[in-house]
């Protein structure tokens, strides 16, 4: 019988190890909430998290962030891989919960234990991520989890923190920015490692691609209803990881 807080604490973070989703889930709201029986449930777990493929996704509303997360958890599940997917989300006003936004085009993933999705309100946190984003990625790597998904809230150019939680980042536009390109040089194009014009079956993608080609070492089009591009952008996330790996092991 469980009598103590820290008793309660050590039960939850068992539960959590052994990929009990409900216990995942418990543990992240204590993080959102700041409570103490999380910050000592994170303790309890961070020396036994292991590095995870972590990607963040950015970009401007309505570029395709979710269509395209969506697409990535259907890949990795065809690879066998446990994904979670933190999505984070303007606070209500009202309730100072998540603005679920778009993230309805996820819900086909429901019924897949091996799918975790979450919704987290900044709760006026600024810079793209909600303050317990990255303990949230701890629990998730703990919890047994192979890819984590991260997306920003993409309200422009101020979602720097995204580079704090995840060591990939790709950015997502649209076809058709025309002189938005140069705005975008000094705010979302710098924090990105690779940069995706998503629905390029619209007309401006071959003027997009070409002129973001001019500023950014990794620019891929990609369709993310149709799949096309997604090869190319796998391939770009198995690179950037690489490189990453290299510099740290190094």
């Amino acid at each position: 019988m469980i009598t103590t807080a820290s008793e309660r604490v050590a039960a939850l973070v068992e539960q959590v190890r052994s990929g009990n989703v409900r216990a995942v889930s418990r543990l992240i709201t204590l993080l959102e909430r700041q409570h103490p029986d999380g910050s000592e449930g994170l303790r309890l777990l961070s020396s036994e998290a292991h590095p995870r493929l972590v990607i963040g996704v950015t970009g401007y509303p309505g570029a395709g962030k979710s269509t395209l997360i969506d697409a990535l958890v259907r890949v990795y599940r065809r690879q066998g891989l446990k994904v979670a997917v933190l999505a984070v989300d303007v606070s209500s006003a009202m309730t100072g919960g998540a603005l679920l936004g778009d993230r309805v085009r996820m819900q086909d993933h429901a019924d897949d234990p091996d799918v975790y999705i979450r919704s987290m309100a900044t709760r006026g946190h600024y810079g793209g991520v909600a303050r317990a984003t990255c303990d949230a990625r701890h629990v998730l790597e703990a919890a047994g989890y192979d890819v984590v998904l991260i997306e920003t809230v993409g309200v422009g150019q101020n979602e720097a923190d995204i580079l704090q939680v995840a060591p990939t980042v790709i950015a997502v536009v649209a076809p058709g920015l025309g002189d938005e390109v140069q705005a975008m040089k000094a705010g979302l194009l710098e924090i990105a490692h690779i940069i995706v014009v998503n629905k390029c079956d619209h007309p401006g993608a071959e003027n997009t691609l070409r002129d973001l080609r001019q500023w950014c070492p990794v620019v891929i089009g990609t369709s993310a209803t149709t799949g096309d591009g997604l090869p190319q952008l796998f391939a770009a996330i198995v690179a950037h990881q690489g490189q990453h790996r290299a510099r740290h092991v190094g």
